[in-house]
């Protein structure tokens, strides 16, 4: 009899199996929401549950990241992170937030003598940082047509 693992996808990554599972549910789901309008699974004695379809895309979001071999976590809007969790979610070093937390670059709450990083204000650093680099990478291609039909 193999032991299960209830440590969970974000400790570490998917296994093969549970790769292939999550494939098939996400397709499962989307089926039977598009069917539905919805997702309706039995509860407790049988009796019917209706999932919004708010929380059944989530659910299908979860598990194409889960399909696709990722490691996940969920974390709550409002969640409150220590540094190391929000250097693991920047895929950054500690040193290297810290940095970034000291020269204003991402907003940050003291907690005693610990930084705590608020979820929003780690995305708000991530997608600005995002959106600066792809505004380079415009800037660089247009300038390789310029000088290509210069």
């Amino acid at each position: 009899m193999s032991k299960i693992d209830h440590g969970g996808l974000m400790e570490r990554p998917p296994t093969p199996d549970e790769i292939d599972s999550a494939a098939h549910a996400s397709t499962a789901i989307a089926v039977a929401m598009e069917l539905d309008g919805g997702l309706r699974i039995s509860g407790e004695n049988g009796s019917p549950v209706q999932i919004a379809p708010a929380v059944g895309h989530l659910i299908i979001e979860l598990l194409g990241h889960v399909a696709s071999g990722n490691m996940v976590t969920l974390v709550p809007v409002g969640t409150m992170l220590t540094t190391q969790q929000a250097a693991d979610m920047l895929n950054v070093s500690r040193p290297h937030l810290t940095k970034l937390l000291k020269d204003g670059e991402i907003d940050f709450e003291e907690v005693g003598k610990h930084r705590r990083v608020p979820l929003e204000a780690l995305m708000t650093y991530r997608d600005r940082k995002r959106r600066r680099r792809e505004d380079v990478l415009d800037d660089l291609a247009r300038l390789g047509q310029e000088f290509d039909q210069g």
